[in-house]
């Protein structure tokens, strides 16, 4: 098992994962954090307000969430919104591919991983990221709505990185959407039992939407995002190009 555990980790990762380095090590590591930030920040400080879209790179194109997907990144871009996703292949280029079929913006912020990650080709714009917690960062800061589809640990992780940054007052209300009311009925069924133990509250459990509607997911986001917080999904900024920015 360690041995491919050793496959899918990076070299850089795996000296990080082993503990408290030398000073020097732990200082080239911030540095090298704080460069991947920057890169990030740089590369869609000009992206405009975004949706950002949650899923598996494991579904095909001939998929039912796949299809469900790509509608629903479609409509939302009909808003006027830049279609945000992790860059990959699946559900994630169902989403960028829904922005580009009605001519929206489409977005990416990769992962490097040596297998199922590599850009999609609906990407307007990509950046390359090393680490799980900046692309995060990343996929938050220029959201003003979250869509979980059908996915794995990684789209379950995300979905609950938003979520607890949303009960915790560190991020404003944004709508949290999960499509996919039979996949996640389990999980449903999770989040009803830590309320019934008093781990969640009531309001923690209203905080989120659970849906197969795109037409409420639309609706949710027009009240809860763009009327709520005044917003203008439109991108006024200018890039310097003294800056080389794009």
């Amino acid at each position: 098992m360690k041995i491919k555990e050793y496959h899918y980790r990076s070299k850089s990762e795996i000296v990080f994962l082993e503990g408290p380095q030398s000073r020097w090590q732990e200082l080239k590591f911030t540095f090298k954090t704080m460069y991947e930030l920057i890169k990030g920040f740089r590369a869609l400080h000009f992206i405009g307000p975004c949706i950002t879209i949650f899923g598996s790179a494991r579904f095909k194109d001939d998929h039912v969430y796949y299809q469900l997907t790509r509608d629903a990144a479609a409509a939302f871009a009909k808003l006027r919104f830049t279609i945000l996703t992790g860059g990959g292949p699946g559900l994630m280029e169902a989403a960028n591919r829904g922005a580009k079929d009605v001519g929206g913006r489409s977005v990416g912020c990769n992962i490097e991983l040596p297998i199922e990650q590599k850009p999609n080709i609906y990407l307007d714009k990509w950046v390359y990221i090393k680490h799980f917690f900046i692309r995060k960062i990343l996929l938050v800061k220029y959201s003003f709505a979250f869509v979980v589809m059908p996915g794995g640990f990684g789209t379950l992780d995300e979905y609950f990185e938003a979520l607890t940054l949303i009960q915790t007052r560190k991020i404003k209300n944004f709508p949290i959407i999960i499509f996919g009311t039979a996949y996640h009925k389990e999980l449903m069924e999770h989040i009803n039992q830590m309320k019934k133990n008093k781990t969640i509250n009531g309001v923690d459990a209203r905080l989120f939407l659970v849906t197969d509607s795109i037409d409420e997911a639309v609706k949710m986001i027009v009240e809860k995002s763009i009327q709520q917080y005044s917003l203008q999904p439109k991108n006024k900024a200018k890039p310097f190009r003294w800056l080389f920015e794009e």
